[in-house]
C-alpha cells in the first residue's frame, strides 16, 4: 500500500467526530421525519430536505453543544466531509474560514434563520462579528455542492444555514466559563422566560471571549449581546423579533510569515513595524455588526404555511495601522518643503473605515399535502456602502483626522424560487428547483483609483432537478440512490471590479452534478457520493498587473473540481462509535496563463508563463476525517454520562497558486485531538457539565493557508511564500451550569 494511503486510512481510523457519529450511525427514517418536522419555519424553506438530491450534513443542538468552548463555527464544522479550517491568529478565535471542496468563503452561500449573511461587496462570512454564535444556535445544515436554491449571495461551492432563534423551553438560565491556551477566555451567559402564559417569550444571550492567539500580537477580545421575543398570538400564527450585536477588536495577523522564518520563529508578525525598530501598539482591527430581524409565521390551513421576514444589519468599524514612508501624492497632497528639502513622503498612522447598511425582506409558502412539498420563496435586499479613511498621525504636515477618501456603493439583489418534491411512487421521487436572480451594483470609485466606477447588471437563472430512489425504506433499514444536476451563477465581487478597469469580469458559471448512495441502519450506515463541478469563467488570481497597477483575478475558459466523498459510522457496542469520512478528489484548470514582475524590463512588460492541467489553488487532493467515542460506563444514572473523542483529520499537500508548483504548497497535515465530556444531574442544577479539549496532541507543526509571489530581479526569478502557521499542542477547558 503506498504510504500516502496508509497515512490517510490510519487517520480514518484513529481519530473523527463524535457529532457526526451520533448523526450518521444512529439515523433512521423516523428520527429525520421528526428532525425535519422540527425544523424552524424560517430555514425549512431554504434548507434542502431529508429526502432531496444533494450531499449535506446536519448538526443538531447537542451536536454543537458538545464542541462549543468558544472556537468559531468554521472549526465546529472542521470534521464534516469536505472541509478545511483555518485562523489567522492560529488557534480558532479571531478571524477563521472554512473551505468546501477547495471553494473558499467568498463561494459559500451563510444565511442566518434565513437571512442572507454574505457581505455585499467582498462576498465573504466574517464570523469574528458574531462572537460565541454557536451559543444561541439550534442546528446547522451544511449542503455540499450548488445545492438546493437559498437567499442571498450565489451558493458556488457550498452552502450553510445556521438557525440560531434557540429559545429555553421552560424558563432557566446557564452559565459557561471557559479557560485555555494562549489566555483564552470564554464567559456566556443565557436566560429565558420560557412560554408565558400570554404567549410570549424572551431570551438573552451574553458572550464574551478573549484570547492573546498563537501568532504575536494577534490578540482577541470579542462581545457580544444577544435578545430574541416571541409571542405565540395563536395556534396559527407567531412573530419573532431577534436583535443581535457582535463588537470584535483583533490584533492584526493577515500578513502571515515568510517561510523562511517557519523554522526560527512560527508566530513572527511583521505588521505595525516602526521606522524606530519598535512595534505599534495599536495595529488592530476594530468592527461592530449589528443584526436586527423580524419575523412572522402563520398557518394559512392544513396544507400552506406562510413565513415573512424583515432584516437591517448595520455594520461598521475600521483597521488601524501604521505606514512607513508613504508618499504624499498617495493621499492626494503635494509634497513637504521644509526651508530648501523637498519631503516626499513620511511615516503616518492611519484608519480604513467600512461603514454599511444591509437590509431587505426574505419570505416563503410553503404547501404540504400528501406527496407533494411546494415552496415558493425569495427575497430582496439593499447594500449600502461607505468607504472612507482618516489619517490620525502623521511625522510631516498632516493634519489630524484628515479624510483623504470618501466612496459610496450601492447592490441590489432581487431572488426569486420555486421548489418541488413529488414521491411519484414509495421509492420514487422526484425534485425541481428554479431560481430567478437580478444583481445590480454601483461603485463610486475605490481608494486607490477613485475615477474608477463601474456599473452592472445581472440577470441570472439557477435551475436544478433531480431524482430520489429508495432501495429500501423501513424502520430498521433505509437505503437510497440519489443523483442531481444544478446550475449556478455568481457575480464578480468588488476587488474584481477594482482589477480588471479596461474589460469588465465576466461572471462565473458552475453545472454540478450530484450522484450518491447512503444506507442507513440502527447499529451503523454508509455513503458515497461521487461529484462533477464544472466552472465556465472562473475567476482566479493569475499575477497579472492591469492598467492601474492592479493585480487581477482573471476569468479562466474551463476548470474542474471532481471527487468521490466516502462516509461510514457504526455503534460495535453500547460503549462504543466509529466514524469515518474521506474526500478523494481532482480539481483542475484547463489553461492557465501565469504573470510574473520582471523589474529588469524598463518597459515594466510582465513575463507571461502558459500552464496546461494545473491543480487549482488550495484544493487538496485528499480530505480526511474520521473516530471513536467511547462511554465507558454505560449504566449511569439517566442524564449523567462521561463521554471520550479520540478525533483527528487528515488534508492532504495544497498550492497556493494555480501553477502546480512543488516549490508553492501547502505541505499535507494530520491532526489528532482528543474531547472529555462529563454531564451531571445535581441539584440545585438541571445539569452540569465539564469539558475539556486537548488540541493537536502530537503537537504537530502545521500551516492551513498562505499566499506566494515571484518576480525577476537581477537576472534571477525569486519566489516568496508567505503561511499562516497553526498553534501545536494547545488546549481548552469549560464548565456550563443550567437551571
Amino acid at each position: 500500500m503506498h504510504p500516502k494511503h496508509t497515512l490517510v486510512l490510519a487517520t480514518m481510523l484513529c481519530a473523527g467526530s463524535s457529532t457526526v457519529i451520533a448523526q450518521e450511525a444512529e439515523t433512521i427514517d423516523s428520527v429525520r421525519q421528526k428532525q425535519q418536522m422540527l425544523q424552524p419555519i424560517e430555514v425549512r424553506g431554504l434548507r434542502a430536505t431529508q429526502d432531496a438530491p444533494f450531499a449535506k450534513t446536519e448538526l443538531s443542538r447537542k451536536d454543537i453543544e458538545k464542541q462549543n468552548l468558544g472556537q468559531d463555527i468554521p472549526y465546529l464544522l472542521q470534521y464534516t466531509p469536505s472541509a478545511v479550517s483555518t485562523s489567522d491568529a492560529g488557534a480558532g478565535v479571531g478571524y477563521t474560514g472554512l473551505r468546501v471542496r477547495g471553494t473558499d468563503g467568498q463561494r459559500i452561500n451563510v444565511t442566518l434563520n434565513g437571512i442572507p449573511v454574505n457581505d455585499g461587496e467582498s462576498q465573504g462570512v466574517f464570523f469574528v462579528n458574531t462572537p460565541d454564535l454557536a451559543s444561541s444556535t439550534g442546528s446547522i445544515q451544511l449542503q455540499r455542492g450548488v445545492g438546493s436554491s437559498t437567499n442571498g449571495g450565489a451558493a458556488f461551492g457550498a452552502t450553510m444555514s445556521i438557525s440560531n432563534l434557540l429559545q429555553f423551553e421552560k424558563a432557566g438560565a446557564e452559565i459557561s466559563e471557559g479557560y485555555g491556551s494562549f489566555n483564552t477566555w470564554r464567559h456566556t451567559l443565557r436566560a429565558g422566560t420560557g412560554l408565558l402564559k400570554n404567549g410570549l417569550q424572551f431570551d438573552v444571550r451574553l458572550s464574551k471571549i478573549s484570547s492573546d492567539g498563537y501568532m504575536q500580537r494577534s490578540a482577541s477580545d470579542l462581545k457580544s449581546l444577544q435578545f430574541i421575543a416571541g409571542w405565540q398570538a395563536n395556534k396559527n400564527t407567531h412573530v419573532r423579533f431577534m436583535m443581535m450585536t457582535g463588537q470584535e477588536k483583533t490584533g492584526q495577523a493577515w500578513n502571515g510569515v515568510p517561510q523562511d522564518s517557519l523554522l526560527t520563529n512560527r508566530t513572527f508578525n511583521g505588521l505595525g513595524l516602526k521606522s524606530d525598530g519598535y512595534y505599534y501598539n495599536d495595529q488592530t482591527d476594530n468592527y461592530q455588526q449589528d443584526y436586527y430581524q423580524g419575523f412572522v409565521d402563520h398557518k394559512f390551513g392544513k396544507y400552506l404555511t406562510g413565513h415573512l421576514g424583515l432584516f437591517l444589519t448595520r455594520g461598521h468599524g475600521y483597521y488601524q495601522e501604521y505606514r512607513m514612508g508613504d508618499a504624499y501624492a498617495d493621499y492626494g497632497l503635494p509634497d513637504f518643503i521644509s526651508g530648501t528639502d523637498t519631503i516626499t513622503t513620511t511615516d503616518l498612522t492611519r484608519q480604513l473605515w467600512l461603514d454599511n447598511y444591509f437590509y431587505g425582506s426574505v419570505f416563503s409558502l410553503i404547501y404540504e399535502k400528501d406527496k407533494t412539498q411546494l415552496t415558493l420563496g425569495g427575497g430582496w435586499n439593499q447594500y449600502d456602502g461607505n468607504h472612507y479613511g482618516f489619517v490620525k498621525w502623521a511625522e510631516f504636515n498632516i493634519p489630524v483626522d484628515y479624510r483623504w477618501y470618501n466612496l459610496t456603493s450601492q447592490k441590489n439583489d432581487l431572488n426569486v424560487y420555486l421548489k418541488a418534491q413529488h414521491k411519484i411512487t414509495e421509492k420514487l421521487i422526484v425534485y425541481g428547483d428554479a431560481q430567478y436572480r437580478r444583481v445590480g451594483y454601483n461603485i463610486n470609485g475605490f481608494r486607490k483609483n477613485p475615477t474608477v466606477m463601474p456599473s452592472v447588471d445581472y440577470n441570472f437563472f439557477n435551475p436544478k432537478a433531480g431524482l430520489t430512489y429508495f432501495i429500501e425504506n423501513s424502520f430498521r433499514k433505509r437505503q437510497k440512490l440519489y443523483g442531481s444536476v444544478a446550475i449556478a451563477n455568481k457575480e464578480p465581487n468588488r476587488d474584481d471590479f477594482e482589477a480588471s478597469v479596461t474589460n469588465l469580469p465576466k461572471p462565473e458559471k458552475l453545472t454540478d452534478i450530484e450522484i450518491g448512495y447512503e444506507m442507513n441502519t440502527k447499529k451503523w450506515s454508509a455513503a458515497a457520493n461521487v461529484y462533477a463541478m464544472s466552472y465556465k469563467n472562473q475567476l482566479v488570481l493569475t499575477g497579472q498587473i492591469n492598467d492601474v497597477g492592479a493585480y487581477a483575478r482573471t476569468n479562466v475558459g474551463n476548470s474542474y473540481r471532481r471527487g468521490i466523498e466516502l462516509q461510514a459510522g457504526v455503534v460495535p457496542f453500547d460503549w462504543m462509535r466509529a466514524f469515518a469520512n474521506a474526500t478523494f478528489s481532482e480539481n483542475k484548470i484547463d489553461n492557465f496563463t501565469e504573470y510574473q514582475d520582471d523589474y529588469d524590463n524598463a518597459t515594466g512588460e510582465q513575463i507571461v508563463i502558459n500552464h496546461a492541467k494545473t491543480d487549482i489553488a488550495f484544493s487538496p487532493n485528499v480530505i480526511a476525517a474520521g473516530g471513536l467515542t467511547f462511554t465507558p460506563f454505560t449504566n449511569m444514572a439517566e442524564g449523567n454520562s462521561l463521554e471520550f473523542d479520540l478525533l483527528g483529520k487528515h488534508v492532504g499537500k495544497q498550492y497556493l497558486d494555480n501553477t502546480s508548483n512543488e516549490d508553492r504548497k501547502i505541505s499535507a497535515y494530520t491532526l489528532c485531538d482528543v474531547r472529555i465530556r462529563y454531564t451531571v444531574q445535581i441539584r440545585p442544577f438541571r445539569e452540569v457539565a465539564a469539558s475539556l479539549a486537548l488540541n493537536n496532541i502530537f503537537n504537530k507543526m502545521y500551516e492551513s493557508n498562505g499566499y506566494t509571489f515571484s518576480y525577476k530581479y537581477g537576472g534571477v526569478v525569486t519566489t516568496e511564500n508567505y503561511y499562516f502557521p497553526q498553534a501545536g499542542f494547545n488546549w481548552l477547558a469549560g464548565l456550563t451550569l443550567k437551571w
